[in-house]
């Protein structure tokens, strides 16, 4: 209530539209109103927050040894200069994140990083006015430099719905990285950005990045409606429907990926 009063007001002050505000605002637990990037945290200052944000769910267990990684810095849809007059207003969530699937962009590898706010720019316009989504497919964005971007919005730390697997986005987030991997192999510091990432993100729902889930397919190309589906907590977009993505290169770094997540994670 207050809040998001006092919030609301600040934002105008500051002179940023309700949808930008909106947009920030939901990650408010996490870092101050109109950011630009949510900085990295600590072991010892991820836990606390973990029991701030989902105390209540937690088992007695999971709160004594919480298996999460230290929150990465995260670059805000603000950071990026997403318009937020474009994508629906309101944000639509899922239970828990109990999957992270993996992609590529397939834009091609030869970019500089201080490009990406543009080329995410690109790909969120693609998006929404091309394909008629509500915002941004992906959840995440990764680049070649290791560094994490906000996708859709809804709050980096929340189950937020995208638009990444077909047949399996409830339930699992979805992680872009931007290039193309058919025969290009991706950045040490990309994996890495995907290991940190995962070991926060997935660590916040309790599911280990080694570890195998099962997802209720909702229709697609590889799964039949309603059938579970035994999938890797750490999957490529290939593993939940037919197609190329992630790249061949980047899908065989996806067990460094889980390896190094798990170790993240204290496991």
């Amino acid at each position: 209530g207050s809040l998001q009063a006092e919030t609301a007001e600040t934002a105008e002050a500051l002179g940023a539209s309700a949808a930008d505000t909106a947009a920030s605002a939901v990650n408010a637990e996490l870092a101050p109103l109109g950011v630009s990037e949510i900085p990295a945290l600590g072991r010892a200052e991820t836990e606390r927050e973990l029991l701030a944000l989902r105390g209540d769910e937690l088992t007695q267990e999971q709160r004594a040894k919480p298996y999460i990684g230290p929150r990465p810095r995260i670059v805000t849809r603000r950071g990026w200069g997403a318009n937020e007059g474009w994508r629906e207003r309101q944000f639509v969530y899922t239970k828990k994140v109990k999957a992270a699937f993996v992609h590529h962009t397939a834009t091609g590898s030869k970019y500089w990083c201080s490009q990406v706010p543009s080329l995410i720019r690109g790909i969120y316009r693609y998006h929404v006015k091309s394909m008629g989504w509500r915002d941004v497919g992906y959840n995440f964005l990764v680049d070649k430099c290791g560094n994490i971007y906000e996708g859709r919005a809804g709050g980096v730390a929340k189950p937020v719905l995208g638009a990444h697997t077909l047949g399996f986005n409830t339930n699992s987030m979805g992680i872009a990285v931007l290039g193309s991997y058919g025969s290009r192999k991706p950045t040490g510091a990309a994996v890495k950005a995907v290991a940190r990432l995962t070991a926060w993100k997935l660590g916040l729902y309790g599911a280990n990045p080694r570890g195998k889930t099962y997802l209720k397919s909702a229709g697609g190309n590889l799964y039949r409606k309603g059938k579970n589906v035994r999938l890797n907590v750490i999957s490529g977009h290939r593993d939940g429907f037919s197609t190329e993505c992630p790249g061949l290169q980047l899908y065989r770094k996806l067990g460094t990926a889980r390896a190094t997540a798990a170790r993240y994670q204290g496991r």
